[in-house]
Formats: structure tokens, sequence, C-alpha cells
């Protein structure tokens, strides 16, 4: 009980975080200062109402200067948050690989709705994510895949970390080719380098059977999701721009979260 109350408390907080992230990264700006700011006022922001979840709930959505309103996106976030880093400790409990797939899935929401609302992943949690699964290989042991098959691999440490850089390189290689056949044979870019790097990402994470998986799951999801939303919306198919990047979030949160324990 007091580990869930725990793994609640720090979602909320570390979604709050991400809510920040998810607006100034795109926009090259800063996550430390200056301190967060009404998008419509440009009021300052109390700590008081700054609470996660709570302060929105409390504020009814909107400012409290200028009762402009508040996107749900910051409650979608927290809560989100919340509910997966709480999901991690119930199923992997009170673990280093609790933290890890915790982690993970922050990253991924970022991710999927700074692609949502820009169209932009940004690096610091694409490529700084493929780092920081490389770093968690090391200290939480990927579970099988081709680095078994290199000689030295038996030995734990070396063959979790060579685990994770085959699979963030293979996924996001085959990824990167496939754009680049795309892009050849229809004369236009199909895909852009953020998809492939956070695919390598993807795979440093989760090994390079979820990474596939993670793909076709994606691409499925989001051919299908896509064409729905242009009918309904009535947008141009030839110039719409497909966030490919929010489609793989979700897959890839759905591959770690309810694949193989």
């Amino acid at each position: 009980m007091v580990e869930t109350a725990v793994a609640l408390a720090a979602g909320l907080l570390v979604g709050s975080f991400l809510n920040v992230c998810i607006h100034r990264m795109p926009r090259d700006e800063s996550v430390v200062r200056p301190r967060s700011r009404c998008p419509h006022c440009r009021h300052r922001i109390g700590w008081y109402d700054n609470l996660p979840l709570a302060s929105w709930l409390a504020l009814g959505g909107r400012c409290r200067h200028c009762r402009g309103a508040i996107a749900v996106r910051y409650v979608m976030v927290e809560l989100a948050t919340a509910a997966l880093v709480v999901w991690a400790v119930l199923r992997w409990g009170p673990t280093l690989e609790a933290g890890k797939f915790a982690l993970f899935a922050a990253m991924q929401l970022a991710l999927v709705f700074s692609d949502l609302e820009t169209r932009i992943l940004p690096d610091q949690f694409t490529i700084g994510g493929a780092v920081l699964g490389l770093a968690t290989a090391a200290v939480v042991p990927m579970r099988g895949g081709l680095a078994e098959l290199l000689p030295g691999a038996t030995l734990t440490v070396f063959g979790s970390v060579m685990e994770a850089a085959i699979a963030a390189a293979v996924a996001s290689g085959s990824l990167w080719l496939v754009g680049r056949l795309y892009q050849r044979f229809r004369r236009r870019e199909g895909l852009g380098l953020g998809d492939v790097k956070m695919v390598a990402m993807i795979g440093a994470f989760l090994g390079l059977p979820e990474a596939l998986l993670t793909l076709i799951l994606g691409s499925v999801a989001g051919s299908v999701g896509g064409l729905i939303y242009i009918k309904l919306t009535r947008q141009d198919a030839s110039t719409y721009e497909l966030p490919f990047g929010s489609f793989l979030g979700v897959a890839a949160l759905a591959v770690a979260f309810l694949g193989r324990g």
C-alpha cells in the first residue's frame, strides 16, 4: 500500500514535469527557467496553482487570473504517468526493473503528446532515451536475443548491453531503410528521422523482438487510425502529416506493459 502511494505521488510529479518538457522542448526552450506562466495572460503561476492534478481540479481547468482555459492535456499526462508508474510497481515490485519501465513509460508519454501537438520528437527523449536504455541494460539484464550468439555475450552485463545496442541499431536501421525506399519510389519524404531515433530508443529499452513488434503494431494502428481521422475531418491525404511517433509510443507502451513479464 505504501509503495503504491509513493508510486502514485511520484508519477503525478513526473507527469507535471513532463508537461513542461512537452511544451518547451519542441520550442528549444529551457525546462528550468523561466517559471511556468499562463499561455494566455503570461502571468506567473504560483506554486499553489501548479500542484499536479489538484490545482487543475480546484481551478476548474482555468487560469486564476484571466480565466483562460488550461489544456486538458496537462491532466491527461499527469494521470497517465501516475497510472503507468503504479502499474510498473504493481507488476515488477519495488525493483530496478520497475524503475526502468517507469522511466521508459514517462519518456514514451512525452513523445506521444509532443508528436501529437507539434509533430516534433525531441532529441532529449529519443537520443537521450537510447543512451538511457543502454545504461539500464547494464543494471537490468535484457532477456535473450541476438546478443547470445556473440562470443562473450554470456557475461550478464556485456550481453545485456550488447543486446540493447543490437536492438537499437537493427530496429532503427530497418525503419530508416523503409523510409529511404518510400522516398525513392514515391519521390517525397514519408518518414522523419525523429521516428527512426525513437525506434532506436525503444529497441535499447525493450530488445529487438519487442521493438519489431512495436513497429508492426504502430504501423497498423497508424494506418487505420490515420485513415479514419482523414475521412472524418476531410483532410487531404496527400499532405496530412501523420503523428507516427504517437502511434509508435502507444504501441511501445502496450508491448512493454502487456508483453512478457
